[in-house]
């Protein structure tokens, strides 16, 4: 009996097959998505391999994706893939949203205000912090609109776990983001129980200063895993969004500027608050001085101290090889040391494991 067996074929990036292919994998919007026109393409025309897995010396894995570095006067110094096509920017977009939060008549300082941009583990200690924005607003965990989850954290799920505890919206990774929106609500006199609708004034803020940022009118809303708007733009338009917030001053004439420095202040002054103990944000914050963000699906931004700029997306959306990436390129255009760069990378979750030991690593392709 004959026996059919499938046939691998490669397909070159960019040919008119691969585009076809494209079009073909395209779908409508998701519900509650505005303005969708097809999004950052299932093959872009132009992409570059970012990060391999290495097993015993063998490539078993290939992540491509799309980068951009900015000089710190803003310049294009170096971009790997078409950075001018559309993404959606996922948590890497909360430095803007925090931001407009503090420009809107936010209260916060110092751990309350690095949180209101983290995407965090779920210790108690966050979920502490994001409670008390909430209580300074006379608001309780049940105004959150996030989705009750479980941390992240391993130490702090197994304790809820031997407590009975169930998931909680203010162990969601998002809790922070969320209170300091509702604590921006009050301090304007806004409801409460719609602030996630996108016509709201708090989301019609936030979308004025992330287009104010990016430099980029917004075609494209769509719903972020934790039920807030997330706007579609280029790479190159988070990247520059990033650097004026990073490079901002607490001196500036500018108001927006003056909070822009004092988020970036409370972000290197509580490294913990943004990912957690030992988790890649955190540590490239703690040992490097950068300025760094995480974003679902494969994004990563950072900003060296020089203020040099780097964004990246890979197009699988993968997350693992994020922050080795972005930290070589940084290297590579030299706003970092190759020094200091080794001995960070090293304290990253990137071994390859084969019978419990070390037998390969994700590392970076660029």
């Amino acid at each position: 009996m004959n026996e059919t067996r499938p046939v691998l074929v490669a397909i070159p990036v960019g040919s008119p097959l691969a585009e076809v292919l494209s079009r073909a994998v395209a779908r409508p919007g998701a519900e509650g998505a505005r303005g969708y026109d097809g999004g950052m393409p299932a093959t872009p025309p132009a992409s570059v391999e970012l990060a391999v897995v290495d097993r015993n010396g063998f490539v078993e894995s290939r992540h491509y994706g799309v980068a951009v570095v900015l000089a710190p006067d803003g310049s294009e110094k170096l971009t790997l893939g078409e950075a001018s096509a559309l993404f959606l920017p996922r948590s890497s977009m909360k430095p803007l949203q925090a931001l407009a939060c503090l420009s809107a008549g936010a209260d916060l300082a110092g751990e309350r205000l690095a949180i209101s941009m983290a995407s965090h583990a779920g210790t108690e200690r966050h979920a502490e912090v994001a409670r008390g924005i909430l209580q300074s607003s006379g608001l309780t965990e049940d105004d959150l609109g996030c989705p009750a989850a479980w941390p992240t954290d391993t130490a702090s799920r197994d304790d809820m776990v031997r407590d009975h505890a169930s998931p909680s919206p203010l162990r969601m990774n998002c809790s922070g983001k969320h209170a300091a929106m509702l604590a921006t609500c009050v301090a304007n006199g806004w409801s409460t129980s719609d602030y996630l609708d996108p016509q709201h004034p708090l989301q019609a803020h936030i979308r004025e200063v992330v287009e104010r940022l990016v430099g980029e009118r917004t075609t494209t809303t769509a719903i972020d895993g934790c039920g807030a708007p997330v706007y579609a733009m280029s790479l190159v338009g988070l990247a520059r969004a990033i650097q004026r917030i990073a490079t901002s001053s607490e001196r500036s004439p500018f108001a927006l500027h003056r909070s822009a420095g004092t988020l970036v202040r409370a972000v290197k002054e509580n490294p913990w608050t943004i990912d957690g103990p030992g988790r890649p944000d955190t540590v490239v914050i703690e040992r490097l001085g950068v300025f760094s963000k995480m974003g679902a699906e494969g994004v990563q931004v950072m900003t060296a101290p020089d203020g040099t700029t780097v964004a990246l997306k890979m197009l699988d959306g993968s997350n693992r090889a994020g922050h080795v990436v972005a930290l070589r390129l940084l290297e590579r255009v030299g706003a970092l040391s190759a020094q200091e760069v080794d001995d960070t990378v090293a304290q990253l979750s990137l071994s390859v494991l084969g019978g419990g030991r070390e037998v390969g690593s994700i590392r970076s392709a660029v």
